[in-house]
């Protein structure tokens, strides 16, 4: 893994200058992220505008899973990490913390742009999904994983739950495949929500190398993320596991959901409403299925008791957001709401971190 490559790396380095590396670790990681993801997000795109398919179906599935790559690359390189010992924080971390950050921040921003319309079949079906999705996760997270011996809470997400999780997104695939296919007065001309055009071959390689990319901007960002985390614990005498949930759930989360950022306030402002509401109900979740079934099934994974406070903010987040679209429409005072909500969020995230508050 290359993460312990270069943590095996800057061990013997002066304080200052592993700082300086973990800081251009995260930022080169993040810049990774996006600037595949977008390659990889517009070839997926196209190859789906060219087979006909429905704009909010490529929100629901193509960009939607295409924007999740950046959580998928983090969690899985922070899951492998743990393999020899210790918690995988940042990948809980960051899944919860996305999914917060993509319905506070990144839904927030582009209801602030531009109101978004929200269809009676997307309360329908889409919503109520993502809610049952959602709930699954609490539920796993808090009640399974159990110590039989001393009845502590040991793992957040076990190997089983994580093929749980992983069925059921393909479960939710083949559903949107059959909705399609059943409904096609759900379907449009999709060759103009296309933003960009380009020959069949350049799509398949710039998907393949978009996903590599992915892949490697992951591992750099595990690599700054978790070195920044572990230096300011240190510096400060904090606790080791809550400064990783910290940055987990603030500094990659926020950095991994870039691509639904510029993604969804970019169709937002072209008008293409669907696919804006779509990319963020559909990578939330990719986030709760795919990513995190995906990393507990190559490492169970195992978290602080505060995960139980993140995952009931995540639900009760996915609920304000299914109370506010029940209305029919996301206004512009809705937006405010939903980043208002994130402050308060992030303020706490960091006073329970630095007043080392116990469970």
């Amino acid at each position: 893994m290359l993460v312990d490559l270069f943590s095996s790396w800057t061990s013997g380095l002066h304080v200052g200058v592993q700082i300086a590396l973990f800081v251009v670790g995260l930022a080169l990681g993040t810049f990774c992220l996006v600037k595949f993801c977008d390659w990889f997000v517009d070839a997926s795109s196209v190859i789906a505008t060219k087979l006909k398919v429905s704009p909010l179906i490529i929100g629901l599935t193509i960009v939607a899973m295409g924007t999740s790559l950046p959580e998928l690359a983090v969690s899985v390189a922070d899951s492998v990490t743990a393999i020899g010992g210790g918690q995988a924080n940042m990948a809980i971390a960051n899944v919860m913390g996305s999914n917060i950050c993509n319905i506070l921040i990144v839904l927030g921003f582009s209801v602030v742009f531009t109101p978004i319309a929200v269809k009676r079949s997307v309360n329908r079906r889409e919503m109520p999904i993502l809610l049952g999705v959602t709930a699954i996760t609490v539920i796993f997270v808090c009640l399974f994983g159990l110590n039989g011996v001393t009845g502590l809470h040991d793992l957040a997400i076990t190997r089983w739950e994580g093929i749980v999780l992983a069925v059921l997104i393909f479960a939710y695939i083949a559903y949107l495949v059959l909705m399609a296919k059943y409904h096609p007065d759900q379907l449009e001309d999709a060759e103009e929500q296309s933003p960009v055009d380009m020959p069949w071959w350049k799509a398949i390689v710039l998907v393949i190398v978009g996903g590599l990319g992915i892949i490697l901007g992951g591992q750099f960002v595990v690599f700054g993320a978790k070195g920044l985390a572990m230096q300011g614990a240190t510096a400060l005498h904090l606790d080791h596991d809550m400064s990783e949930l910290l940055v987990g759930a603030t500094v990659v989360a926020v950095g991994t959901s870039l691509p639904e950022l510029v993604t969804s306030t970019v169709a937002a402002k072209k008008g293409q409403n669907e696919l804006a509401l779509g990319n963020v109900i559909g990578s939330n979740i990719f986030n709760s299925l795919f990513v995190l079934g995906i990393s507990a099934i190559v490492n169970p994974l195992q978290a602080d008791e505060w995960v139980f406070v993140d995952a009931f903010i995540m639900l009760a987040v996915t609920v304000l957001l299914f109370a506010f679209s029940a209305r029919g429409k996301l206004k512009r005072s809705h937006g405010f709401v939903l980043l208002g909500c994130y402050v308060v969020y992030f303020v706490y995230l960091v006073l329970r971190t630095v007043l080392g508050w116990s469970f």
